[in-house]
C-alpha cells in the first residue's frame, strides 16, 4: 500500500459541471504527480457529481454531502480528509499552470519557516488572459504588511504546510464567509512566514458566477471583521472605523467623499505602518518597499477621488502624511486626475441643466 501523497488539493464544488473538466485537466498536466484531489460537492443541482464520478484520474476523489452547507464547510471537510504534507487550495473554475506544484513544493522544502506560499496569477476573462491587479514584486516582509491593508493572494494559488494548518481549528471559519481565505492568511501568518512566488502559476477565472462578484457586500463586511480584529491591539476602539476605511477605499477602491475622510485614512495608515515597522529589525530594502507600497496606495486613493470630483488637488496635498508623499503618482498625474474630475462635474452640470 502506497503512503500518503505529498500534496492534497482541496476543492469545494457547487454547480461546477461546465467548468470543472478544464480545471481538473490542468491538474493532470502537472509536472509533479504525487498528489490527491479531494472535491467536496455541496449538493449541486447540475451534473457536477456525474462529472466527478466519470473523471478518469484515480487521484480525484469526490465526497458528496447530504446537505448544502456552503463553501467554507465544504472546504473544511476536504481539509479534514487531506493526507498530504502540503495542502493546495483550488476553486472549481481556476486553472493551474503545469509547474505550479513543482515550483511551490521546491520553495516550501527549501524554506521550512514558510507556512503559506502563494503565487502570482493571471486573470482569465472570457477568452482574454489579463495581468493580475496585485503587486508584481514581493518579499515576505511586504506580504506581511499588505495583508493588513489588502488581500494580496488568490486562494487558488495558495499552498500551506499541513503541520501548521492542523493547528488551526477550524481550518477556515464559517462566520467569515467570502473572506475566509483572507482570515486564514492572517491566522497562518501568526504561525510562521508567508511568501509568494512572483511568477504566475495560476489563471484565476473572472466571471459573473464567481462568488466575489455575487456576494460582494458580504465579502466586504467579512474583510472589515478580519481587519478590525487585526487592528484592535494597536487601535482599540478605533479599530472598526479604521478597518471600514481601509476596506472601502483601499480594498474596494472607492473614492473618499471629502478631505476629512482622506485625512483619517492617512492617519490610520501611518499608525499601522509605524507599528508594523517596529515589530522586527526589518532589512532596509524591506522598509523602503513597505513605505513605497503604502505611498502608492495613498496616491491611488487620491487620484480616484480627484477623478470622481470629491476632492480638490489642494485637499489631497494638504492632508497627505509627510512620508507617504505622492507614491508612484507624480504631481503631473494628480493634476491630470483633477482635470478629469472637473470635466466630469461640468458634464454632469450640463446634463442636469439640459
Amino acid at each position: 500500500m502506497s503512503g500518503p501523497p505529498v500534496v492534497s488539493v482541496i476543492m469545494a464544488a457547487y454547480n461546477g459541471a461546465d467548468l470543472l473538466p478544464a480545471t481538473l485537466a490542468t491538474l493532470q498536466k502537472q509536472t509533479f504527480t504525487d498528489f490527491e484531489v479531494i472535491v467536496v460537492d455541496d449538493c449541486s443541482q447540475d451534473e457536477t457529481r456525474e462529472v466527478l464520478r466519470a473523471w478518469p484520474d484515480p487521484r480525484v476523489r469526490m465526497i458528496a454531502l447530504d446537505q448544502n452547507g456552503g463553501p467554507v464547510r465544504a472546504r473544511n471537510r476536504a481539509f479534514a480528509e487531506a493526507r498530504g504534507r502540503y495542502v493546495a487550495g483550488l476553486d472549481q473554475d481556476d486553472l493551474c499552470l503545469p509547474d505550479r506544484f513543482a515550483r511551490q513544493i521546491a520553495y516550501l522544502d527549501a524554506h521550512p519557516e514558510t507556512v503559506l506560499l502563494a503565487s502570482a496569477t493571471e486573470v482569465l476573462e472570457g477568452a482574454r488572459l489579463l495581468p493580475s491587479p496585485h503587486v508584481a514584486h514581493t518579499t515576505p516582509a511586504l506580504l506581511r504588511w499588505l495583508i493588513r491593508i489588502e488581500n494580496p493572494f488568490v486562494w487558488s494559488s495558495v499552498m500551506v504546510r499541513m503541520d501548521a494548518a492542523r493547528r488551526l481549528n477550524p481550518f477556515t471559519r464559517p462566520d467569515i464567509l467570502y473572506a475566509e481565505d483572507f482570515d486564514l492568511y492572517h491566522r497562518m501568518a501568526a504561525l510562521g512566514e508567508i511568501a509568494r512566488i512572483d511568477t504566475p502559476l495560476l489563471a484565476y477565472r473572472r466571471h459573473a458566477g464567481g462568488a466575489s462578484q455575487r456576494y460582494e457586500d458580504r465579502m466586504l463586511a467579512s474583510a472589515r471583521q478580519v481587519l478590525a480584529g487585526a487592528y484592535t491591539p494597536l487601535l482599540g476602539e478605533q479599530a472598526e472605523p479604521a478597518a471600514a476605511l481601509v476596506v472601502e477605499h483601499l480594498m474596494h477602491g472607492q473614492p473618499v467623499p471629502d478631505r476629512a475622510t482622506l485625512a483619517a485614512l492617512g492617519n490610520y495608515l501611518v499608525r499601522l505602518q509605524e507599528a508594523f515597522l517596529a515589530e522586527r529589525p526589518w532589512r532596509a530594502a524591506d522598509i523602503r518597499l513597505v513605505r513605497w507600497a503604502t505611498a502608492r496606495r495613498w496616491a491611488d486613493v487620491s487620484r480616484r477621488s480627484l477623478r470622481a470630483g470629491t476632492l480638490s488637488l489642494g485637499d489631497a496635498l494638504a492632508v497627505r502624511p509627510p512620508h507617504l508623499g505622492l507614491g508612484h503618482a507624480g504631481l503631473e498625474e494628480l493634476l491630470w486626475a483633477r482635470l478629469i474630475g472637473r470635466a466630469r462635474r461640468a458634464r454632469q452640470r450640463y446634463t442636469f441643466a439640459a
